[in-house]
């Protein structure tokens, strides 16, 4: 299985305590050798970085852990691979664009039968029943929505529908985004926390890395990480709820 990170905020942050634990669990503390990537969105655009390889032993890994690119949001992956050959096509995560806007996926799990699954506009590039469903799902959403929709709500149900039929070929804990809102899906596990004032101290669980955030924020922030294990080892992660979706703007999540 891969493992994912996301976060969401209410101001550009960078994710460098975060994905410094990631990097150790891609190929150091965890088995996720197979690839990795990285989405920051910044405005209406995206820029993404993509290895077919271990990012532990990463040199652009090691680039992005100490270059404070500042995102609200921001979508990361590291792979083991289970479907599909280890190469760059089959790095996560994907991106199309749908309504104008750049939409990335990341996903853990596997989905028997996704292939059998008819695509219309979107086609996978690389050989992953993961690339395959972010198509299928894009698919479905472009067929009921030919312009952009006015409710981000009907989009939220819309996407839950057809996260939990995808749900029913496997397991599916997704990250999705179009660079207003963060959606993550969960079937088996994914954990999350907010951090908001009063800040505290915080401690990696797989580095020995820890950061006063009280002394790198302003009272007024709201950060929000996504992760599929809970990341520091000194902060109340929230487990989410097999067949759950949560979507989260600027850091809060939407009731």
């Amino acid at each position: 299985m891969c493992e994912l990170l996301g976060m969401s905020a209410n101001v550009p942050t960078d994710i460098c305590f975060s994905f410094t634990g990631l990097i150790r669990r891609g190929g150091a503390t965890g088995p996720h050798r197979d690839g990795w990537g990285v989405a920051f969105y910044e405005g209406r655009g995206c820029r993404t970085f993509h290895e077919p390889r271990a990012c532990a032993e990463s040199d652009l890994a090691q680039v992005l852990r100490g270059y404070s690119i500042k995102s609200q949001i921001v979508v990361c992956h590291i792979r083991k691979a289970t479907h599909g050959q280890v190469c760059l096509e089959n790095t996560h995560p994907f991106g199309r664009e749908l309504w104008g806007r750049p939409w990335t996926f990341a996903h853990n799990g596997k989905l028997k039968g996704i292939k059998r699954r008819p695509l219309t506009h979107y086609r996978p590039i690389g050989g992953t029943d993961s690339e395959h469903a972010f198509c299928w799902m894009l698919d479905q959403l472009r067929a009921r929505h030919a312009k952009p929709p006015g409710s981000l709500v009907a989009v939220r149900r819309q996407i839950a529908e057809l996260a939990a039929d995808l749900a029913q070929l496997g397991t599916f804990n997704m990250l999705l985004s179009d660079g207003r809102l963060l959606y993550a899906f969960c079937t088996t596990r994914l954990t999350w926390l907010t951090r908001q004032a009063p800040f505290g101290p915080a401690t990696l669980v797989d580095d020995d890395v820890s950061v006063d955030f009280a002394a790198e924020t302003t009272p007024d922030d709201i950060v929000t990480v996504i992760a599929t294990q809970p990341l520091t080892r000194d902060e109340t992660w929230t487990t989410m709820p097999p067949g759950a979706l949560l979507a989260f703007r600027d850091g809060v999540l939407i009731p």
